[in-house]
């Protein structure tokens, strides 16, 4: 269970240099025009895509229904500048939030407010491990997830304090302090000015992929211009891909069950490796490399994976997903005070798989995903709410294959179980050892609504295609 930090010593290197933690758990990372109408607009070149974050503190909102103005507080109805993304953060993330949050939007296209939008408050569950480096750095916020609402540019929020069924102690704080409301604006789609790789291909590079699942079809191959010149820190994530796509790369090409076989040196693994599905790096989604950590984080192995679902909504288009990532990924750092993106991956409702975390999709990355259990683990976000909603057969097949490919280079049964260590997750206390499958949902591992009802019913059927996947 050892850890280890990674940082890169040069534009030059391919590699990122390892060297060991004092603490196991405590591995820290410094924070086209073939395009198919189901999958996400690629980044082709290297202009910044730099978006922007609105910091908005919230005020009292004392009203006839509830006079009380601790127990409300929020944003009058203004206009504000564009933004695609919204969340509430406070100044204490060991702060819970006891109560509700309503938003409701003003779409930039059609001046048109939304109705009221409840954001998921309990997301504690998400992020570092207790008493490691990233947890302890003293910049994370308590954070609501995060809420897609597409292009606006007015909004209005109430949020209201509850007393919850059964609560007893000592009186606590209604709210939390320094509550503010976080818009985010991904920054402009930026243009196709150079590249050769294009979108397209199967996911797994083999026959079997569903016809709408936006990452089968045929590849096309585009000429462009050069690309542009990559930054220091683009450059040190790229290589942390070595070996599986060459630097610049804006996805990772899908491997057949035989090349998979060939690039796993370890002789056990290499019998139930897994076809390697087609994965949209960060350059591929214009992740701004100069927002995380410098360094790398890594755990020793991956015994098993988590599935979560981001809770930022369904209203997004396939072709918008590098966009709510961009989002997503400005307020997991800029607004909630982490290293870096959370999850390790995430996958759209086309089946589209983007690399998330920097360290190397093929390395056992240290993520923020499932607080008490990420190390020796692999956390992947199905973008959208998956409560209520059925998740897209496009999606969870992804998943499979994810997993599949994933877990195999490990040696990992996806239809087995494992025993994990908890870090303390308010599930289960720290050094509880844990039973769970190999393929878990969020819930597992914390008392959570993730990764939704509807998601988490249909990991039985991953389990068993990702075992499929692997020859099994």
């Amino acid at each position: 269970m050892r850890a280890y930090l990674a940082t890169s010593i040069g534009v030059a290197c391919t590699a990122a240099l390892l060297l060991p933690l004092s603490q196991p758990s405590d591995a820290l990372a410094a924070p086209g025009p073939a395009t198919a109408p189901d999958q996400p607009h690629l980044r082709t070149g290297a202009a910044a895509v730099p978006g922007s974050t609105q910091s908005l503190p919230l005020t009292p909102l004392a009203t006839r229904r509830s006079p009380d103005a601790a127990r409300e507080q929020g944003v009058a109805r203004r206009d504000v500048r564009p933004f695609s993304l919204l969340g509430v953060v406070w100044d204490d993330a060991d702060a819970e939030f006891h109560g509700t949050v309503q938003v409701r939007t003003r779409a930039t296209a059609t001046h048109v407010w939304s109705d009221w939008q409840d954001l998921e408050t309990h997301n504690q569950e998400h992020g570092a491990d207790p008493g490691t480096q990233e947890r302890d750095s003293g910049t994370v916020h308590g954070s609501t997830a995060p809420l897609w609402v597409g292009g606006s540019d007015g909004v209005e929020l109430r949020v209201r304090a509850v007393q919850e069924d059964g609560e007893s102690g000592p009186p606590r704080a209604l709210l939390p302090r320094g509550l503010r409301l976080e818009l985010i604006d991904p920054g402009e789609e930026p243009a196709d000015t150079g590249g050769t790789d294009a979108v397209g291909k199967g996911s797994t590079g083999e026959a079997g992929g569903t016809a709408d699942s936006g990452a089968t079809g045929p590849l096309a191959e585009v000429e462009r211009a050069p690309a542009a010149p990559m930054s220091l820190e683009e450059s040190d994530t790229s290589a942390a891909n070595e070996g599986l796509a060459t630097l610049g790369a804006r996805e990772i090409p899908a491997l057949t069950k035989a090349e998979a076989e060939a690039e796993v040196t370890d002789t056990a693994a290499r019998k139930y490796a897994a076809p390697r599905p087609r994965i949209v790096t960060r350059r591929g989604w214009g992740a701004d490399e100069s927002l995380r950590e410098k360094r790398f984080g890594y755990t020793s192995t991956v015994k098993a994976a988590f599935v979560h679902h981001s809770a930022t909504g369904n209203n997004y288009t396939c072709k918008e997903a590098p966009s709510v990532l961009r989002s997503i990924y400005r307020y997991h750092v800029r607004s909630s005070g982490w290293r870096d993106f959370g999850y390790n991956f995430a996958i759209d409702k086309c089946g589209n798989i983007y690399e998330g975390r920097a360290g190397g999709v093929a390395r056992p990355v240290l993520g923020a995903h499932t607080l008490g259990f990420n190390t020796n683990t692999v956390g992947i976000a199905v973008l959208g709410t998956y409560s209520g909603t059925n998740p897209p057969e496009a999606a969870t097949t992804a998943v499979a294959q994810l997993t599949a490919w994933k877990l195999g280079l490990h040696g990992v049964n996806p239809k087995g179980k494992v025993t994990l260590t908890s870090g303390g997750s308010g599930k289960y206390a720290k050094g509880t050892r844990v039973g769970m499958n190999t393929i878990s949902g969020h819930r597992d591992g914390f008392s959570t609504e993730c990764p939704g009802s509807r998601l988490y019913g249909r990991l039985g059927t991953v389990r068993a295609a990702a075992a499929r996947y692997q020859g099994r």
